[in-house]
């Protein structure tokens, strides 16, 4: 991922005002969240073949949250200058991407790799206390 595009995305904040935002705190849900996230990028004008990718990367991101953390967790989605953004947010650990696809046999561990092949791009940010995923990706 080009530098300049990892910088966009780590400057820009999340225009409270301007974001749809859903909280989640149990398994059951994140159906209602595929649901908002799905309706709030359709809005906002992503196409329907990446409203699907985008619904799938928030879903990974939310049972990573449910799964390794406590409290539960929000979503912030938002379009601004070609781009839909959404941020995951928890109190938990920062997460580690880069790691590549497990292997074949591995029982666990795809996640946040099938998050980083969906996206347009992907940053991890500390932010008071939490941990904010940023996605992107271009309308």
């Amino acid at each position: 991922m080009p530098a300049e595009q990892r910088d966009t995305a780590i400057e820009q904040s999340a225009p409270v005002q301007f974001a749809d935002t859903m909280a989640y705190q149990v398994a059951t849900d994140v159906r209602a969240l595929r649901a908002f996230v799905s309706a709030a990028a359709l809005a906002r004008g992503l196409p329907p073949h990446r409203v699907e990718l985008l619904t799938l990367a928030v879903s990974e991101l939310a049972s990573n949250t449910l799964q390794h953390t406590t409290g539960g967790g929000r979503v912030l989605l938002w379009a601004e200058s070609g781009h839909l953004f959404c941020d995951v947010v928890d109190r938990g650990p920062t997460r580690t991407f880069g790691q590549g696809m497990p292997a074949t046999d591995a029982v666990r561990g795809r996640g946040l790799a099938i998050v980083e092949r969906i996206c347009d791009e992907v940053v991890v940010l500390g932010n008071a206390g939490e941990t904010v995923v940023r996605i992107r990706l271009t309308l």
